[in-house]
């Protein structure tokens, strides 16, 4: 059971300074875990400073990690499979995924916390496109449904399915400092 891809549609502006639609398809920037199947990471766009010059190109392709460029943005969208109910596994898909597709990303669980513990110096907008999702930090977690929205501040923390549908999210991570 997995969700349909994602579109992405780019829109462009001319020689004469008229708008039209310049791209209408799937994200060129689509990661996969092997060992971690129904997990997708589809990469959107990247800015690579504030303000954003608005005609940059399309830099996402290059994108690697987590992390956005310094002093710039990333937006993706993860579509999370349910978390497998035995911890050796859980814990063998987060690892995938952190050495694979976010090894920039501070990953480093202390025992007894959830395997996807993790702090990146960002500020995130993360919305439930889909599903629920758990939010899961050092001292507390909630449940996020579709339409909900988390805005999480270099926080250490990690996500969690735990329904028996895949999960649908969106995050807009801005460089951060502290």
């Amino acid at each position: 059971m997995t969700l349909p891809p994602i579109r992405r549609v780019l829109t462009v502006d001319d020689a004469q300074g008229h708008s039209s639609i310049g791209e209408d398809g799937p994200s060129p920037a689509v990661r996969l875990v092997p060992e971690r199947p129904g997990f997708r990471v589809t990469n959107i766009w990247r800015t690579g400073a504030a303000p954003s010059p608005v005609g940059a190109p399309d830099g996402i392709v290059d994108h690697k990690g987590v992390s956005p460029p310094p002093g710039g943005t990333v937006l993706r969208i993860i579509d999370f499979p349910p978390e497998p109910k035995d911890p050796q596994e859980r814990q063998r898909a987060a690892d995938a995924t952190f050495t694979n597709l976010f090894p920039d990303a501070q990953h480093a669980p202390t025992s007894g916390q959830h395997p996807g513990m993790h702090r990146t110096e960002t500020v995130d907008y993360a919305l439930m496109l889909e599903g629920e999702m758990v939010a899961i930090m050092d001292k507390d977690e909630t449940v996020l449904r579709a339409g909900d929205v988390l805005i999480q501040r270099g926080t250490n923390h990690a996500w969690a399915n735990r329904s028996d549908k895949p999960a649908r999210i969106a995050f807009v991570l801005i460089a951060g400092s502290r």
